[in-house]
């Protein structure tokens, strides 16, 4: 194996999230726990405040948001974490006395394609007041959904329990255990999909005597809880779907989208310039370190004030599109810049056409 979340009330607190994981390759609905639907009062409400994800067991799975002043983030009756981005994540007792478990569960956006590798990943921290810690944990692939009545660990007797199910198990072993209680911590791994995986459940499904464990050196008797944020399940990108896109795309050189010419007082993308789009994020997906600038520009006609926010929405429908695609936001810096560059006259419309463009420049991290 190569390493490397009761009432009408909906609370979308980062709502261009929403669009990001409906859209983008990650195929783990409200991957990072930021879709609530209310905000939480009290511990073990993950089930019925997380939209999209419940619990397949009674084990309370709990919820943390920045919303709240009782179950809030950083601060919790475990210790304190800062999201690992937006304003909330999830956790969850993975190793406690008496083999008790919790654990957390979602229907993928669509099933997973068979013989189809794919990307698991997600962030975890030791809860300060955690008296172990463990390196492994588990991903239990389902056709169906489970709701099995116990709080023990989720062993091989109850899934079978459901024999119309189809699964498929495996086991994330990080290099060490996982005993960081200030930083997160990306566990990862990649699969080959058997075609029949639709709903995901992630913890820990051994017992206590077959969990390797370390000791922290601290005496709560409360085994080992962990936080969690930004859960993602991706098919991995071949390195064919790269050679074939235009390219090879040189660093540190400014470049124009040749499809991103807009019309007249326009900011919206065309189908070609989705495509040619497309190609971009197929050949940043292939190296992380890779970063982008856009700069968005306007021809001479209108105001000053109005071409700078011209330019500025040219360069979000660039930015917006990226990013549901599945690039991340940290990777992107971009700017507007009006009328203040014309690269042709302005006295023609061929000139203006010209002027009415989106640059990028790719750098390396």
């Amino acid at each position: 194996m190569n390493w490397k979340v009761k009432s009408s009330i909906f609370y979308f607190c980062l709502s261009f999230m929403v669009c990001q994981v409906i859209n983008a390759q990650n195929l783990v609905p409200n991957s990072g726990f930021e879709i609530c639907l209310e905000c939480p009062v009290q511990l073990g409400t993950f089930h019925g405040n997380v939209s999209a994800w419940s619990c397949p067991t009674q084990g309370t799975t709990d919820y943390f948001h920045n919303c709240s002043q009782k179950v809030g983030a950083p601060e919790n009756f475990n210790g304190a974490q800062n999201t690992f981005e937006g304003n909330g994540y999830a956790g969850f007792y993975a190793y406690a006395p008496g083999n008790y478990r919790e654990y957390m569960q979602v229907r993928l956006l669509s099933p997973l394609s068979a013989g189809t590798t794919y990307t698991i990943s997600f962030n975890v921290s030791l809860a300060e007041r955690s008296d172990f810690a463990i390196r492994d944990f588990g991903i239990l692939f389902s056709s169906d959904s489970l709701q099995v009545p116990t709080k023990r660990n989720l062993s091989r007797k109850y899934w079978y329990s459901f024999p119309e199910n189809e699964y498929h198990f495996m086991e994330m072993g990080a290099p060490g255990f996982l005993e960081d209680t200030s930083e997160w911590v990306r566990v990862e791994a990649e699969f080959q999909a058997k075609g029949s995986e639709r709903y995901l459940i992630l913890g820990n499904f051994r017992d206590n005597q077959r969990t390797p464990v370390r000791s922290t050196g601290r005496s709560f008797n409360k085994g080992a809880y962990y936080y969690i944020d930004q859960v993602e399940l991706k098919p991995v990108i071949k390195e064919e779907l790269v050679t074939n896109a235009p390219g090879p795309y040189p660093l540190d050189s400014l470049q124009v989208f040749d499809s991103l010419l807009f019309e007249f007082d326009t900011f919206k993308l065309s189908g070609m310039g989705q495509e040619e789009l497309d190609s971009l994020y197929q050949f940043l997906s292939m190296d992380s370190q890779l970063h982008l600038q856009v700069a968005g520009h306007t021809d001479g006609r209108g105001t000053s004030w109005y071409n700078q926010v011209l330019s500025e929405r040219r360069c979000l429908a660039v930015v917006e599109y990226l990013k549901e695609l599945g690039m991340a936001s940290a990777r992107i810096r971009w700017k507007g810049y009006g009328d203040s560059k014309p690269v042709a006259s302005n006295e023609t419309e061929t000139g203006r056409s010209q002027n009415r463009r989106v640059e990028f420049k790719i750098l390396r991290e």
